[in-house]
């Protein structure tokens, strides 16, 4: 990898988003601590700290235990001194909040899709956006768009998405323009991981981590040194259109088999009605209409329909896992999304396929859990984006010398 010399300008912006992430990433921090954890002078961090406390975004909050000398005073964020926009644009519903520097949620408007898509879609998120906008959270630092599909992420660009029927959406550019605010839009899934990882706890700054979202639709969030990895291209992690079943269903991007029509909710709904006739005895088999609510209520009563759909699902996310563990070997994996109700059973034959169907020896070092955080992981993973000014410091980037 090219290294490349900064700017004077670079370099003083990477410090500062590198101070305050590290601030961030603290509850309380001395001067000291953060020239220790980022490698920069104690002259660099004093600079940089005194511009954050002029701008608010940082206060001295008391004072540290001495080892030897005058108490290092402690700094902290200030939690509410900006807020953000964070849009989560999931199937059934669009979703959008009001969030501070915490992730903590001041305001949220969700609406329904009611199948609407297109233009219709796109109106749905300018409504969204309009309202939060009436509310009296200020100063407003950006927004942040969790959506499905093929995302540029650079350019904010939304390459594809079926089941809004978004082709070559410069969503960035169109809200930048309406609404005059720095606009980043993420893959969903890819949104969920930033959440998790900024805001679910627990996780060292240079951890991996994988995030599978289940949904409607399947798709995974992959960081690599905490750092999100999108690949060449902004794919990585379109883990549910792999074929995964030769001749099987037809999915909504053209293909058949693919893992979306398997172990997704969109799929399991789906295949209970196809195999209902081979299930006489169940009472799932003999309901007209069926929604993951009934779906959910038939597993935890051991109906053997349900039974069959949601540990078939399992079987399958578990394939794909395997291979994710066997092709990187991460040994985190987070799952969230509609098909995280179906609960420790679900989660135990994920588990158990993973263990059938990978080396031992790396299924044995592998975690596999359900995320702390449901779909606020996605919102919050979209505001993280304008978070502390820092955008960079989440994607995997080319050094840069001071």
């Amino acid at each position: 990898m090219a290294i490349k010399k900064a700017t004077h300008q670079e370099t003083k912006k990477h410090n500062r988003d590198l101070v305050l992430k590290t601030i961030f990433d603290n509850q309380t921090i001395s001067r000291a601590e953060i020239a220790r954890v980022t490698r920069l002078t104690r002259t660099t961090v004093s600079d940089v700290v005194d511009i954050l406390l002029g701008e608010g975004l940082v206060e001295e909050v008391g004072v540290g235990l001495s080892i030897g000398g005058k108490s290092p005073i402690l700094l902290s964020l200030v939690k509410d001194a900006r807020y953000m926009i964070s849009l989560n644009l999931a199937y059934d519903q669009f979703c959008g909040a009001i969030v501070n520097l915490r992730g903590e949620t001041k305001d949220m408007i969700s609406l329904p899709v009611s199948g609407r898509d297109g233009e219709q879609a796109l109106a749905l998120v300018y409504e969204i956006l309009d309202r939060l906008l009436t509310l009296q959270w200020k100063p407003l630092v950006g927004i942040g768009v969790g959506t499905p599909g093929l995302i540029n992420t650079k350019e904010g660009m939304v390459v594809n998405a079926v089941n809004l029927d978004w082709q070559n959406l410069p969503l960035a550019n169109l809200l930048q323009q309406r609404y005059q605010l720095p606009v980043h839009v993420v893959n969903d899934s890819q949104a969920a991981a930033i959440g998790e990882f900024v805001y679910g706890g627990g996780y060292n700054a240079d951890e991996n981590l994988v995030v599978i979202n289940v949904r409607q639709g399947i798709g995974a969030g992959i960081l690599i040194n905490g750092k999100l990895f999108q690949g060449d291209g902004g794919g990585a992690g379109e883990i549910g259109h792999v074929v995964v079943q030769e001749n099987g269903l037809l999915c909504r991007c053209g293909k058949h088999g693919c893992l979306e029509t398997l172990a997704s909710a969109r799929a399991v709904i789906q295949r209970v009605k196809l195999l209902a006739p081979d299930f006489p005895s169940s009472d799932l088999a003999k309901m007209n209409e069926i929604d993951l609510d009934i779906l959910q209520e038939a597993f935890n009563a051991n109906d053997p329909l349900a039974e069959k759909v949601i540990n078939d699902a399992a079987q399958y996310l578990g394939l794909s896992i395997a291979s994710l563990i066997s092709t990187l070997n991460i040994q985190k994996f987070v799952l969230t999304g509609d098909m995280t109700r179906f609960g420790q059973r679900w989660l135990d034959a994920v588990r158990e396929k993973v263990r059938q169907a990978t080396l031992s020896k790396l299924a044995e070092s592998t975690s596999i859990e359900i995320a702390k955080l449901d779909y606020r992981g996605c919102m919050l993973g979209a505001s993280a984006l304008n978070l502390l000014d820092g955008y960079s410091l989440l994607f995997t980037q080319e050094p840069i010398l001071e």
